[in-house]
């Protein structure tokens, strides 16, 4: 169809719908006639045929309107023209042009309705549009004549109305502007007053205002100035808020927060203040170690100011280390106190604006706000242990600079001191365990005191070697809580302040640092006149506390004035710890001075020079490791090594002897000895030379052992004037004895500060070693025992007695008024030594003790002895041993008599049978093989045949034999 329509425009014709284009051409517009369509219509009508020669026709026929049909025709033409061939192609090309011809007739006569259709609207336009013309011209004339109706000067006042109202209106933003060009100097004041919040809602109001007026020229330029002021009120309202880190003042910050709201900033604000503290941090610890080292620098030239904080700390001289400590801590401490009262400010003014939030109804603003007080309460919880961290590493810094082991002990205490409140302010700060200070403290710490400890073993050594042992006198009330060095647990130190320095509590609630100081003060202040609180009264002029009391201890309890109060009040059942009695009778203090050698005394502590030297210890001991709790395990160790050093030197000066466990008598316990061989391979260093062969590993085993203690020349213990040195014997074990008393005294509290892990140490440190301090008196006072009495003369005087008599005797043997008058001989002598030394019951007990114990074997021994032996000797042994043990029991108030049993059943063992007698040696393996050989050879011996004392003498040997 397409091809069609082109070839019909190349022969001139024109679509109809192309042709309504143009109203002009359709007056000329040539429509077939009937003929030309009958003529069409009369040609032979076969459509395949007829669109076959359409479609044969060239396609260049159907290109562009310029294209010259003649002209192509033309060019055809072959050269050489035949006539024929012309005439059938002029034929076809005719047949071609009937064949578009009819073509285009058909499509006509199908569109002809359209066509018709279409002339009638165009028709019907034409006329609609003449009307119109004749609407317009009526207007227009009703126009001029309504023009003509109105005078020029009612429309003129119309315009004059509309300029006035302009101007009004012109006239109000002119004032406006001039207001806003008038705003800066307003700023400007309020900046100076710190109102921030008032002159950010000022510039914010203006900018608001320049941009209703942003159509005139001069508020473009006034917009801009209003932005640069805005953004200075930024930069003063940041340096406002890194104030805050040093100084808080809660009005002050309470105007910046305002502020930064007004801004819609406050997150901004949040990250800002914390950068401002971690500068502040930085800038405080710098500048005050950099005034130390300034003021104490010797040479001036040095520029410290481009020193980095770490090599600046190097410059602090050893004299103004703990004045910087202090200042430096003091610093930090203001800045940490700033965010305590910063998280405070934000605490309680979130809890007021959710209570004006609930009331409100703009959800939006309350989720908004709500989102930024999480945001502000998680930033400020981080930066707790963030501030903390900075704070510790500052610290540790300063600490590493220096070496601490230059300073004195008293100095190195103050600096755990300060150290140990600046942990507890962490802790309280963010809960933190302080691990970076503690690890760095806490080996400089062991270090110096491993080095301070080795001193003082060293210088105990030297005390004990020199120690003459006689009595230190001290009150009647002395306890340890009076010395300087034990003030702290006096006072229940808190961590938070100095021991000297604390004060008595009257509230059982616990008040924070940060309670006790937000209003004022600083927990590293230092006291200068703490030194005269540190005042000591514990000893006393001589073993008395006054002359009256002294008087009163020698007056004659027979007489009939009362007895002193003071011998009433101090009398105790040493032996039991009962409590003091309130009224003792006079009968009953003279029954008891018998075997009490400490009436005549003040019950004083009886302790030595060293004793209260190695107490002191103890106590400094215990402030550093009260000071530095990570550090109780060493510290403890250490102590455990002071109390056992003193224990051995007692037991190597006065209680060694290799005959005591001879005797069977089991005077040292195994638990005594496994104490004292684990001191000795743990403790005490037994070679007298290094080995130049030896090991690194036992150097420096060696290192950690100190020699065994010597006796000094001074102490003599071979007189028997003297009881071979008692009087020494007992102020130095009773010393050690009081010692483990106030070991078990502090035991709490070391059991209180040891880490869970290792309290089996302290638990066994006092089950084995503190426990076993008083068992030292048995091995001790067994020596004076032994060498008080003649106990060889007795065997000698026993030996020329004669047993085998044959009448009852009526009166006791010599030997046994001998043995009285050895034992009144060391009644007195006990007496005089107690004018020396209180000698408390405990000792004079064990003592006595000893004595008899000895004496009864002895008797015994003797007894054994004896080569012949009648049933009359053996009655004037019952005799003998009777008339011993009542003569003694006036001497002592033992009770029951020690070993009386034993000899008792060694007498009454010669009246048993043959069969009970065998029973009886196995029963009783106490007797040695030779005192049961005697008693069956000699003393049975008369009753029993030869076959029956073979048996019994087997049975001996036979329990003999395991001990060999």
């Amino acid at each position: 169809m397409q091809k069609i329509k082109s070839l019909m425009t190349r022969q001139g014709l024109k679509s109809p719908p192309e042709s309504l284009s143009d109203l002009g051409a359709i007056e000329s517009l040539r429509v077939p006639g009937k003929e030309e369509f009958r003529e069409l219509r009369e040609q032979p009508s076969d459509p395949q045929a007829e669109q076959e020669l359409i479609n044969s026709i060239e396609q260049v026929y159907f290109s562009a309107d310029s294209f010259d049909i003649v002209k192509y025709e033309l060019e055809k033409l072959p050269p050489v023209l035949n006539l024929q061939e012309l005439e059938e192609y002029r034929d076809k090309l005719k047949q071609q042009q009937a064949a578009v011809s009819k073509k285009v007739a058909d499509l006509i006569l199908e569109k002809q309705p359209a066509y018709v259709k279409e002339l009638e609207r165009v028709t019907s336009l034409q006329t609609g549009l003449q009307l119109a013309a004749v609407i317009c011209t009526n207007g227009r004339r009703h126009l001029n004549t309504a023009k003509e109706g109105f005078t020029q000067a009612s429309l003129g006042l119309l315009a004059n109305q509309r300029k006035r109202q302009l101007l009004i209106g012109l006239l109000k933003s002119l004032r406006t502007i001039k207001t806003l060009q008038r705003t800066d100097v307003r700023l400007s004041e309020m900046l100076e007053e710190e109102d921030y919040p008032g002159a950010i809602q000022l510039c914010l109001e203006c900018q608001k205002a320049a941009s209703t007026f942003k159509h005139y020229s001069c508020i473009s330029e006034l917009n801009s100035k209003l932005q640069d002021t805005l953004e200075q009120i930024e930069e003063q309202l940041d340096v406002a808020l890194s104030k805050i880190c040093k100084n808080f003042d809660i009005n002050h910050y309470t105007k910046v927060q305002q502020a930064y709201r007004l801004l819609g900033k406050t997150q901004t604000a949040m990250d800002q203040l914390h950068m401002h503290f971690t500068q502040a941090i930085h800038n405080t610890v710098f500048q005050v170690v950099l005034g130390y080292v300034e003021l104490c620098a010797e040479n001036t030239d040095t520029k410290f100011q481009k020193l980095q904080y770490k090599d600046l700390c190097t410059h602090v001289t050893p004299e103004s280390y703990i004045p910087c400590l202090a200042d430096l801590c003091k610093a930090l401490w203001e800045v940490m106190l700033s965010y305590y009262r910063t998280m405070e400010w934000h605490e309680k003014h979130d809890s007021e604006d959710t209570a004006s939030a609930s009331e409100g109804s703009n959800m939006m603003g309350t989720e908004e706000t709500n989102f930024d007080r999480g945001y502000v309460k998680k930033k400020l919880e981080h930066g707790l242990t963030r501030i903390w961290q900075d704070v510790q590493l500052k610290v540790k810094t300063y600490l590493l600079g220096t070496d601490l082991s230059i300073f004195k002990y008293d100095d190195f205490i103050f600096v755990l001191d300060i150290i140990s409140r600046l942990m507890q302010v962490g802790e309280e700060f963010c809960g933190s365990k302080s691990e970076v200070l503690q690890e760095s403290i806490r080996k400089q710490s062991v270090n110096y005191f491993k080095n301070y400890h080795r001193t003082r073993l060293d210088e105990l050594r030297m005390f004990l070697e020199n120690e003459t042992w006689e009595l230190c006198p001290v009150k009647s009330n002395f306890s340890i809580l009076q010395l300087h060095e034990f003030k702290f647990m006096e006072q229940s130190r808190s961590p938070s302040v100095s021991p000297s320095k604390q004060p008595v509590s009257t509230s059982s609630k616990t008040v924070t640092l940060f309670e006790q100081y937000c209003s004022g003060g600083n927990p590293f202040e230092i006291q200068a006149s703490h030194k005269d609180e540190e005042t000591e009264d514990v000893l006393a002029s001589n073993g008395y506390e006054s002359d009256e009391q002294e008087k009163s201890a020698y007056q004659d309890y027979d007489s009939d004035s009362d007895v002193p109060e003071e011998l009433k009040r101090d009398y105790v059942d040493e032996q039991t710890g009962d409590a003091p009695v309130k009224s003792v009778s006079r009968e009953t203090l003279k029954s008891r001075k018998k075997s009490d050698y400490s009436l005549n005394k003040v019950n004083a502590p009886i302790l030595t020079n060293t004793t209260l030297n190695v107490i002191r210890l103890v106590g400094k001991y215990m402030q550093m490791m009260n000071i530095l709790k990570p550090i109780a395990f060493d510290v403890i160790h250490f102590m455990s090594q002071l109390f056992d050093y003193y224990l051995y030197a007692i037991y190597t000066f006065f209680g060694r002897n290799d005959s005591l466990e001879s005797t069977g008598l089991g005077l040292s316990s195994s638990r005594l000895r496994t104490t004292l061989n684990r001191i000795q391979e743990s403790l005490i260093d037994l070679e007298v030379s290094a080995d130049p062969t030896a090991t690194l590993t036992a150097v420096e085993e060696r290192k950690e052992k100190v020699p065994s203690p010597h006796l000094s020349h001074l102490v003599v213990l071979t007189t028997g004037d003297t009881l071979y040195g008692l009087a020494e014997r007992v102020v130095a074990t009773e010393s050690l004895v009081f010692l483990a008393e106030q070991f078990e005294f502090l035991q709490p509290h070391l059991d209180a500060v040891m880490p869970a892990v290792k309290k089996p140490f302290l638990q066994q440190f006092y089950s084995q070693t503190v426990s076993t301090a008083s068992e030292l008196r048995k091995p001790i006072y067994w020596i004076v025992a032994g060498k008080a009495i003649d106990y060889e003369q007795m065997l000698l005087l026993m030996a020329n007695v004669k047993w085998d008599v044959k009448e009852i005797m009526s009166q006791h043997n010599i030997y046994v008024d001998a043995f009285l008058k050895e034992f009144e001989q060391f009644n007195r002598r006990l007496n005089e030594v107690s004018k020396r030394v209180r000698i408390p019951l405990p000792v004079s007990n064990i003592l006595w003790e000893h004595c008899i114990r000895l004496a009864n074997r002895t008797i015994v021994e003797g007894y054994a002895n004896v080569k012949k032996c009648s049933n009359e000797g053996r009655a004037l042994m019952q005799l003998d041993f009777q008339q011993f043990l009542m003569k003694l029991e006036k001497l002592t108030d033992i009770r029951p008599i020690p070993d009386k049993e034993f000899v008792e059943t060694y007498i009454k063992a010669y009246y048993l049978t043959e069969n009970d007698m065998e029973r009886w040696i196995k029963e009783h393996r106490e007797y040695s093989t030779r005192q049961l050989t005697n008693l069956v050879n000699v003393c049975l011996g008369s009753h029993i045949n030869k076959k029956a004392r073979q048996k019994l003498l087997a049975a001996i040997d036979d329990i003999d034999r395991p001990k060999r």
